[in-house]
């Protein structure tokens, strides 16, 4: 059928529908389902509001504050009713049109709702009460003759307006149910102890592209696209993307290399130029680094391969860490030690073993300087906060033992008398009078 002859008929469709309606009685269907609607909308406004004020159940308040649909139903079946037992049948066709397709929506839109997702959602919504509606008035097999006839031929494959709808709605689809199903394989393979974190990643982001590539596969077959019709379009234009994309594609296989080897996981702490924080996530184009300040910095897989990073938690989660202080000359050096020892020991984070240590580094100018090192195994809460309670510590400590912590003194010798001289003073100045 062609696109002329397609429009015809849905025109003799349409020609036939108003043809069989008396046009006094139009006005006066269409008066009574107005009235219909604004009583709905009126008694849904006024329930949703009421759901809002009592405590109820969630599935009793859902209902409520979508009520109007059912109560627009429920009217207008009423008044199709009383219209059809009071007058010709031909008199109540709106009403009666109204009253299915109110059905139509209330059926279509709460079983619609049991979906998640919200794109799925109104895709399910929309394209169910278009095609009920089209069918409750007599033209879904016009329409779709129509959307049949408009089209386009590739090599020897011709598509038309309602495959290409098809496949735009079944790829929607799958791509949603493909991404479900991954998060559910990522979250399980997860708590699978058996994987370490970056392998589970990495078998998570496979199983994820896989599904992807069987949905698009599977929605276009089943929408009679043919494949090997535009395989040869979408190398070129696969070729010519790549080139524009380099840079992606570099991340992408950075990404599998980062996961292959290990060199990094979740949960790692790292350092990379002046950005130090913990691992949160691997994805496939970035790595997200999160740090003591809440900022999460998205690093490219490149970055991660090409440049030096520091892993502090690579093969062991123990770090040392490293205090310089100085005392007084007068202070006993041994005494010193044990006493950084002891600051040390009190900082709750410090391990026991390997245990601190403190050694005499140099004699300063005007101090002996040390050096304190102890252990940590939790890195990812921080290292500048430790520091700072072993010095605290160290300071209450050297303070309670009267050990002075030096600072840098200047000593000036005048050598000699200084001659003093006023210039430019007034006579009042001098103490003339």
């Amino acid at each position: 059928m062609t696109g002329n002859e397609a429009f015809q008929n849905a025109l003799e469709a349409i020609r036939a529908i108003v043809g069989s309606l008396s046009s006094v009685w139009i006005v006066y269907q269409l008066a009574i389902v107005a009235a219909c609607l604004i009583v709905a909308f009126v008694a849904g406004h006024w329930l949703k509001n009421y759901a809002g004020r009592v405590d109820i159940s969630g599935v009793a308040r859902t209902f409520l504050r979508h009520s109007a649909p059912v109560i627009f139903m429920v009217l207008v079946w009423i008044a199709y009713l009383v219209i059809r037992e009071a007058t010709w049948p031909s008199r109540s066709y709106l009403v009666g049109v109204a009253a299915n397709l109110a059905t139509a929506w209330v059926a279509i839109y709460f079983v619609a709702r049991l979906v998640p997702n919200r794109l799925l959602f109104w895709m399910i919504t929309v394209g169910a009460f278009s095609i009920a509606a089209l069918s409750i008035v007599g033209l879904l097999n016009p329409a779709l003759d129509a959307l049949n006839a408009v089209g386009f031929t590739i090599g020897e494959t011709r598509y038309t307006a309602l495959s290409v709808l098809k496949a735009i709605f079944l790829v929607t689809l799958l791509l949603i149910a493909a991404s479900r199903l991954g998060r559910f394989s990522e979250t399980a393979l997860k708590k699978t102890s058996d994987l370490s974190p970056s392998a589970a990643v990495l078998i998570a982001k496979i199983i994820r592209m896989l599904l992807f590539v069987i949905a698009i596969v599977a929605a276009m077959s089943a929408a009679g696209i043919d494949l090997t019709g535009i395989a040869v379009l979408s190398g070129a234009i696969g070729v010519g993307i790549g080139f524009g994309l380099q840079k992606v594609v570099s991340n992408l296989v950075s990404g599998f290399i980062l996961l292959l080897d290990r060199s990094i996981k979740p949960g790692d702490v790292i350092e990379l130029g002046e950005t130090f924080g913990w691992i949160g996530s691997l994805g496939a184009r970035y790595v997200s680094v999160v740090t003591r300040d809440g900022k999460e910095y998205l690093i490219p897989n490149e970055d991660l391969i090409t440049q030096r990073v520091i892993n502090w938690s690579f093969s062991n989660a123990r770090v040392r860490l490293e205090v310089r202080f100085g005392v007084s000359y007068q202070a006993d050096p041994h005494e010193v030690r044990k006493i950084a020892v002891e600051a040390a020991k009190g900082a709750k984070r410090v391990l026991e073993a390997p245990a601190p240590v403190c050694h005499l580094a140099e004699f300063g100018d005007s101090s002996v300087n040390y050096l304190l090192r102890f252990w940590i195994e939790d890195p990812a809460f921080g290292v500048a906060n430790i520091r700072g309670e072993v010095l605290l510590g160290l300071w209450d400590m050297l303070h309670e033992k009267g050990i002075e912590i030096p600072y840098p003194k200047r000593d000036v010798a005048i050598m000699g008398p200084v001659e003093v001289r006023v210039t430019g003073a007034t006579k009042r100045e001098r103490g003339e009078r």
